[in-house]
């Protein structure tokens, strides 16, 4: 077995790290502040190529693959996890492109989409579908050469953001009853709803979407009627679990740095607090919880490049990074005591962000059925 990364994904996880750290990084007190998307840093983004790393180079991606994306996910999430969440989501609309457009379909969405010019998303989720999306109530009906659209989706990362999202809607009954929809926010009865106020992930937006009478062209079907749910599902266990899973690593990765140099430089009873054995215990798990997390999160990504089944895999990664997200950002806030609670130390930050990605792309009892599944039926 190999654990050690190509030549080409050390130097992708450099970069990546020199750009967050000298872009990024200097842009989180305002996106703290006023909670606005910075647009302009997401042209910056683009020009670095991010957004098209799982399109073909046909379409103008540079096709690094799944764990590259997942690299690159820690760094950018290592300094903020909203523009981690929002690469991601990103990831997460064009994947139905690529993995299910027709050539008609990649020839026009693609391009743009890789390059930074159109941002995507992904629509399933509503007040009665979400962990279950068989839930949904959006309709889509056939009437001449359109398919008329209404419904209403919630809790859409990037929803008043994006130009171009995949929507699922109900074509019929019982599972093959849903169909995928290419909708552009440019479409007659395409609205924007409420836009969420979050205590976390500032900067990065969440919203609810809504189609009235919403026209969607008949050619904007992805794959055929009853095709929804397996391209939602193969897009959301495949691309948003390992996403979520890289913004986890970047939270647990920030959790360890902040922690390790407080508890160096903070001084009680004549000596640094890093040589107090509760202090060093619980460095201890948040680097556990980091080295643990990136193996299975690597493995997972890895093998979708590899186009093995991991669903499973996945769900173990992004049950166990989240989680562990969630535990290490917790660790970070006792180990800097009072100063864990003010706004001037980003270990607060951390905790806030961290506590959604458990709740997207399958909460982490989704994640358990999905794993005890396979045990039950493994031999």
């Amino acid at each position: 077995m190999d654990f050690q990364f190509s030549s080409q994904l050390e130097l992708l996880r450099k970069s990546v790290r020199e750009f967050a750290e000298g872009a990024i990084a200097p842009r989180v007190p305002q996106m703290e502040e006023t909670d606005e998307v910075p647009w302009d840093l997401y042209r910056e983004i683009a020009k670095q190529q991010y957004m098209g790393i799982l399109v073909p180079k046909e379409f103008g991606g540079t096709d690094l693959g799944h764990l590259a994306r997942t690299i690159m996910l820690e760094e950018v999430g290592r300094i903020s996890a909203a523009m981690a969440m929002a690469l991601q989501i990103f990831h997460l609309g064009t994947i139905p492109f690529v993995d299910f457009g027709n050539e008609a379909q990649k020839k026009k969405y693609l391009p743009p989409l890789a390059i930074g010019e159109r941002l995507s998303t992904i629509a399933v989720t509503e007040a009665t579908g979400g962990s279950d999306p068989t839930g949904i109530q959006t309709t889509a009906k056939i009437q001449g050469d359109s398919y008329i659209l209404n419904g209403r989706k919630c809790f859409i990362t990037h929803g008043h953001v994006a130009d171009t999202i995949t929507v699922m809607a109900k074509t019929g009954e019982g599972p093959k009853g849903f169909s995928a929809f290419i909708v552009e926010r440019s479409f007659p009865g395409f609205k924007l709803g409420r836009k969420e106020r979050k205590f976390g992930l500032h900067g990065c937006n969440t919203g609810e979407i809504v189609m009235e009478n919403c026209l969607v062209p008949r050619e904007n079907l992805l794959g055929n009627e009853g095709d929804g749910l397996r391209i939602s599902m193969a897009a959301i266990s495949e691309v948003g679990r390992a996403g979520m899973a890289g913004c986890g690593l970047g939270v647990i990765n920030a959790c360890l740095e902040a922690s390790v140099k407080f508890a160096n430089e903070r001084i009680l009873g004549g000596k640094p607090i890093s040589q107090h054995q509760a202090i060093q215990w619980m460095i201890s798990d948040i680097y556990m919880d980091l080295e643990a997390s990136r193996l299975l999160s690597y493995r997972a990504s890895w093998m979708r490049d590899q186009k093995m089944r991991c669903d499973v895999d996945m769900a173990m990664a992004k049950f166990y990074a989240t989680e562990a997200a969630v535990r290490c950002a917790k660790k970070a806030v006792d180990i800097h005591g009072g100063y864990g609670y003010m706004m001037e130390y980003p270990v607060q930050r951390y905790y806030r962000d961290a506590e959604i990605l458990i709740a997207s792309a399958g909460t982490s009892e989704i994640m358990r059925i999905v794993m005890a599944r396979k045990a039950l039926t493994s031999k």
